[in-house]
């Protein structure tokens, strides 16, 4: 684990609290589930390249998809 896999983290973390909190507030599934994805997934990738590439993935979900 080195510095920028740490940044990352704590980014991702970030958003995913913002997505659940909305979520939460709004009743929307798909935001609170990408919330608590995001805030939960650094702790299980390792590799700066590939947390990268899931937290823009889970990011991307909720523009996409409605339920």
């Amino acid at each position: 684990m080195n510095a920028s896999t740490l940044w990352w983290g704590l980014l991702f973390g970030s958003i995913g609290l913002g997505f659940f909190v909305y979520g939460r507030k709004q009743r929307a599934i798909v935001p609170l589930l990408c919330g608590i994805a995001l805030m939960v997934f650094p702790y299980l990738v390792s590799g700066t390249a590939w947390l990268i590439a899931v937290g823009v993935a889970l990011i991307a979900i909720p523009r996409f998809v409605s339920l």
